[in-house]
Order: C-alpha cells, then sequence, then structure tokens
C-alpha cells in the first residue's frame, strides 16, 4: 500500500487501494502522460505499483502549450519515472485542421496509436489514459477513440472523480495536487475554423502572458480575429482594471490579435461545445 504524507478518509483511501490492484493486475503499463492533475496522479502510483515496468508516455503536438511539457518532463525527471516522448502531428489530419466537431476523436486516435507501438517496442502489455468521472458528462468524442483502441481508464476503474484525485495527490505530496486544469490548445477554436500553427503559437503566447501576470485559471478563445478571454468571475475585476487592461490589450495586439474582449459571464470548462447543435 502507497504510503500518503497525509492520512485519507476511508472512503478515499478505500478507492486509492483499489487504483493499485486494479494497476497491479495489469502487470506492466504505459500512462499516456500530459504532467496534468489526473495524469500525474495515475503515473506515480503506477510508477510505485509497477517500477520499471510503467512508462509515461508523453506526446508532443502542436496543440499543447509548451510549458505543459517541460513540467511533464521535470516531473518525471524528479521522481526517477522512466519517460518517454514522442512526437505527433494532427496536422495531417483533414478533421483536425479544417476542426470538425469531432476533432478530438481523430487526435486522440492517432496519439495513442503512437503510445501503443511506443508501449510495444518496450515490452509494455497495457496502455492508460489519466480521464475521471467527471469526464463522463461533457462532450468527448476523444473517449470513442479511448474505446475502440482498448485503452485503459484506472482512474475511472476506482470511481475517482476530480476533486478526489486532487485531495489524494495532495496527501501524497504531488505539486500538481492544485495545478489548475488545462487543455489542447484546439479546443480554443470555434469548430468549424481552420487551426493553423499561427493560431496555435498566439493563444499559447496569450495564454501564458495571462499565466505570468496571476491568472492561473484562464482561457483565450479565438473567434476569427478575435480574443475572448475566459477568466473565473472573481478575477473580472482585476482583469478589467485600467492598468491590467491596458497591457493585456497592448500585448495581445502585439501577438496579432485584432480585436480583445473579455467574457462577462467567466470561466467555463469547454464553452466551445455550447455552440455545437444538439
Amino acid at each position: 500500500m502507497i504510503e500518503t504524507k497525509e492520512p485519507l478518509k476511508a472512503e478515499l483511501q478505500e478507492k486509492l487501494n483499489k487504483l493499485e490492484d486494479y494497476i497491479r493486475s495489469l502487470g506492466s503499463l504505459a500512462v499516456g502522460f500530459s504532467g496534468g492533475v489526473d495524469s500525474s496522479l495515475l503515473m506515480v502510483v503506477a510508477n510505485k505499483v509497477l517500477g520499471d515496468k510503467a512508462i509515461a508516455v508523453t506526446s508532443t503536438v502542436i496543440s499543447m502549450p509548451r510549458r505543459e511539457i517541460l513540467e511533464a518532463e521535470e516531473f518525471c525527471k524528479e521522481r526517477g519515472i522512466r519517460q518517454i516522448v514522442c512526437k505527433v502531428d494532427p496536422m495531417q489530419l483533414e478533421a483536425f485542421r479544417f476542426n470538425h466537431n469531432d476533432r478530438c476523436y481523430h487526435c486522440k486516435r492517432m496519439i495513442f496509436s503512437e503510445i501503443l507501438k511506443v508501449a510495444m517496442e518496450n515490452g509494455i502489455e497495457y496502455v492508460a489514459e489519466g480521464s475521471n468521472m467527471d469526464d463522463l458528462g461533457d462532450y468527448r468524442p476523444g473517449m470513442k477513440a479511448v474505446e475502440e483502441l482498448k485503452i485503459t481508464s484506472p482512474l475511472r476503474e476506482a470511481k475517482l472523480s476530480k476533486e478526489e484525485i486532487r485531495m489524494i495527490s495532495k496527501a501524497l505530496g504531488l505539486p500538481t495536487w492544485s495545478k489548475p486544469a488545462y487543455a489542447c490548445l484546439a479546443s480554443r477554436f470555434v469548430y468549424g475554423e481552420e487551426i493553423t500553427e499561427e493560431k496555435l503559437r498566439m493563444i499559447d503566447e496569450a495564454e501564458q502572458f495571462l499565466i505570468e501576470n496571476g491568472f492561473l485559471q484562464e482561457r483565450v478563445r479565438l473567434h476569427g480575429n478575435l480574443a475572448r478571454i475566459e477568466v473565473p468571475a472573481e478575477d473580472i475585476p482585476r482583469l478589467a482594471s485600467d492598468e491590467m487592461r491596458e497591457a493585456v490589450y497592448t500585448k495581445f495586439k502585439e501577438i496579432g490579435f485584432m480585436f480583445v474582449s473579455l467574457d462577462l459571464k467567466g470561466y467555463k470548462m469547454g464553452s466551445m461545445n455550447a455552440m455545437i447543435q444538439k
């Protein structure tokens, strides 16, 4: 049993034990590792349970912020976790590039097909991804690819929610326990708007500027040549203050946006999915 730095409630400890037992039953595991809250807990538990029979596989894609790749590498290095980095280029896929509403399915299938190859080359029998119970509610076409490729989802097997994953991560002393949720930069585009390397760079640079100015939970949504900024409602007054507003506007214009707007509703995960006709 994995020792925690602080005690867990019985229900959480039971779920952590279930996660350990499930991973142990697999024998060997390659984790699709992004360095986020979910995959970090999954990778640490797999490493503790399986040792060198567990590897982290990080796919570097153009739609992944550079800071996330560097943080994932540092996380593994500090913990002696074997990490393999592979490059995947979803821009080759028309459905991704032209941003169809099933874009995530095609991208996820390409990424995990590559991870499966890496696993096979390294004698690893199973591949896992880090979705949790909360991921079952939103529109997530990528989960179809996960099911088709028979990728296992240990956190869901243990019935863990996002909040529970954070609590266990904190008890284990993982720095990711309070890390804001980040998503693929392609999720910032309106469905149907072409994804380009230049637009991805603009979004990445704009979001990095907001993070450096203390807006840790943010999104820069792209609508043509307009940037729509989302931050939590409590952060709106600071972003709208004269000094910060001018700084953001000036920076975003330098990056290449023609117009810059602030969403008065505030940050909402997956807000672009509201535009899908159901």
